[in-house]
Parts: structure tokens; C-alpha cells; sequence
């Protein structure tokens, strides 16, 4: 929890007590479900609650965004996310039906009202979005294609409307048919060496007019 803090020093009373109980519902959820590895669960600040908020490093979500997390596993980035930005709503969607149980278990636990829930393949997801985000589900390509149509045109925030993918590792083949995305590097924000090869890939729509 002192891993967050330092890095969001800012945070209400009750956005930390929720961050202090993310450790106790994911290690109790995780018995029953797996959903998250032994040794990142001993990690889970590090490499799933933090990894997560590194996209609000790259950009703060204004009150009524409405952000989609596709591929969100046991919540993240969303869950993260969401406690960091209660009036931002967030869609979390996943395919695999045990993994939004434990989500939704997590957002009841943590009353997360700005949260909501679908077990769905994102194609199957109606309405658009601000932003779509996720942890590296698919290559970029085709994570373009299934998420394509899916956000809003209108854009109120300073990065324009589109894609925050966490990444790691050399993208530049995977991102040499996308000239307008760009490339954060964690390890710009975080010191830990877990960010070392960390990114946020923003690639913003565009639109032929």
C-alpha cells in the first residue's frame, strides 16, 4: 500500500481504505478462483495494482468518461482504475465468466458504484467509449479489430479519444502500421525494475473525414 501512496500521495481516506482491502478480497477470491498467479498475489501492488495505474500517469479520466477494460481477468486495469476515478464509469468485460465473478465480488466488496460488468467477448459490447483499456490481450492489430467502432468520435480529454494498451517488451513491429500511436515508458514514473520494460501505447482513432 506504501508503493501506492508514493506514487499518488493525494488519495481520499476512502480511496486508500479501499486500496488497503484490494489485498484481502483478491487473496480470498483467489483461493476459490484462480485468477491471479501465487507469486503475483504476493506481489499485487506491484505488478497488477500499480501496472494498472500507469495508465492515469499518461492520462487522468474526467468525472462522466465512460472507459471500456476489455479483457479485464480478475479487474485490471479497471478496478484500479475505478477506485482512483470514482466519477469515471468504467465497463469491465471479459469473456471467461469465473474471472467477472471474482470482478464483480471485488467491486461489491469495495463498493465501487462507477463499476459495471459483462461476460461477453467485446465485440458483443453496445455503445462507445472515451477510452478503451487493457493489459495486453492480443496483439495490436487485433485488439484494434475487435474493439473497432467502439469509441466515441467527440474527445474531452487531453490525449485524444482511443486505445491505452499496458504493453512490454519491443513493440515496433507490432505498432509499425500505427504512425499516431505513442509510446510511454513506465519506468519514466515508477523506479521499481518491474517497469523496466513497462508501456503505455496510446493510439488515438482516427477517422477518415
Amino acid at each position: 500500500m506504501e508503493l501506492i501512496l508514493k506514487y499518488f500521495p493525494d488519495l481520499s481516506e476512502d480511496q486508500q481504505t479501499k486500496f488497503r482491502k484490494l489485498e484481502e478480497l483478491y487473496k480470498d477470491w483467489n483461493l476459490k478462483i484462480n485468477v491471479v498467479s501465487r507469486k503475483d498475489i504476493d506481489e499485487l501492488y506491484l505488478r497488477h495494482v500499480l501496472h494498472s495505474l500507469g495508465i492515469a500517469k499518461v492520462q487522468q479520466f474526467n468525472a462522466n468518461a465512460k472507459i471500456l477494460d476489455v479483457g479485464t481477468g480478475g479487474g485490471f486495469p479497471g478496478i484500479p482504475l475505478a477506485i482512483l476515478f470514482p466519477e469515471t464509469n468504467f465497463h469491465l468485460v471479459d469473456s471467461i465468466g469465473k474471472k467477472i465473478k471474482v470482478v464483480e465480488e471485488v467491486s461489491e466488496g469495495l463498493q465501487l458504484q462507477n463499476v459495471k460488468t459483462t461476460n461477453a467477448r467485446v465485440e458483443e459490447i453496445k455503445g462507445q467509449f472515451d477510452f478503451i483499456v487493457s493489459r495486453a490481450v492480443a496483439a495490436m492489430p487485433t485488439f484494434v479489430h475487435w474493439t473497432k467502432g467502439k469509441i466515441a468520435k467527440k474527445s474531452n480529454h487531453e490525449l485524444k479519444n482511443g486505445i491505452l494498451y499496458l504493453k512490454g517488451g519491443d513493440l515496433s513491429e507490432e505498432l509499425k502500421e500505427y504512425r499516431t500511436a505513442k509510446t510511454y515508458n513506465l519506468i519514466d514514473y515508477f523506479e521499481e525494475d518491474f517497469f523496466d520494460t513497462k508501456k503505455v501505447v496510446h493510439l488515438p482513432i482516427k477517422y477518415k473525414g
